[in-house]
């Protein structure tokens, strides 16, 4: 039997808020656990209700999305949870400076809040099963916001990641999910899924939000790498 994915949701307008909390009342394998209009009033909330995945708007009094996000997912708080909590932050800019903040402390995406509500309930699934949430291209984009600086070396896990892990790695750091990479590489999906766990375990990131954002950190994937390896079979 399928338990529910509880969802908290964060917004400073109570109208957003208000439409939001139908949508995903209406989905029979989700419940909203709570609502909260400020962060702070968030943090708070979720010392006291487990939930799954919240819906966290990124500019909002007092505590905005971004520091609530870093306050929730801290060492401290998570090792207090019994499951994950996935953050979605919720933005009215595509390419917004706190959205990419949130991004680096741990939120699992963001999403533009005009999205469509069937776009915002295949997200709240996306990220309770352990996927990024971005539009394509968009999260590389956000992060190619941050001044451009010298990269710091890899981390010296990467070199254990295989040649097949790293043309895997390539490829999710460009945002490309587990379908478009098996048509790239010519692999099924679950070899695929593996490889993408296989290199996360690795790396010791926990999600493919976190793999762009170290790629893009230290200047590895894609075009920014350049050892002559060719992406195919």
């Amino acid at each position: 039997m399928t338990e529910h994915i509880r969802v908290v949701l964060v917004d400073d307008q109570p109208l957003f808020r208000h439409g939001v909390a139908a949508v995903v009342a209406a989905q029979p394998d989700m419940q909203l656990v709570g609502e909260a209009g400020t962060g702070a009033e968030a943090v708070a909330l979720l010392d006291e209700v487990e939930a799954d995945v919240v819906l966290m708007d990124i500019r909002m009094p007092d505590v905005d999305g971004a520091e609530a996000t870093r306050r929730l997912l801290s060492p401290e708080r998570a090792a207090r949870r019994s499951t994950p909590l996935r953050i979605v932050v919720l933005t009215t800019f595509g390419l917004d400076e706190r959205a990419r903040a949130a991004v680096d402390v741990g939120a699992a995406g963001f999403l533009l809040k005009d999205a469509s509500p069937e776009f915002l309930i295949s997200a709240i699934r996306a990220v309770h099963a352990g996927t990024a949430v971005a539009a394509a291209g968009d999260l590389s984009a956000l992060l190619a916001t941050t001044p451009a600086r010298t990269h710091p070396d890899p981390p010296a896990a990467f070199a254990t990641l295989t040649e097949r892990e790293r043309l895997v790695f390539d490829a999710a750091a460009e945002g490309l999910s587990n379908a478009e990479i098996a048509s790239r590489l010519y692999l099924s999906e679950s070899t695929v899924k593996t490889h993408v766990s296989n290199v996360l375990a690795k790396l010791g990131v926990r999600d493919r939000v976190q793999l762009v954002v170290l790629a893009h950190r230290h200047g590895l994937g894609g075009d920014a790498r350049d050892d002559g390896q060719a992406h195919g079979g």
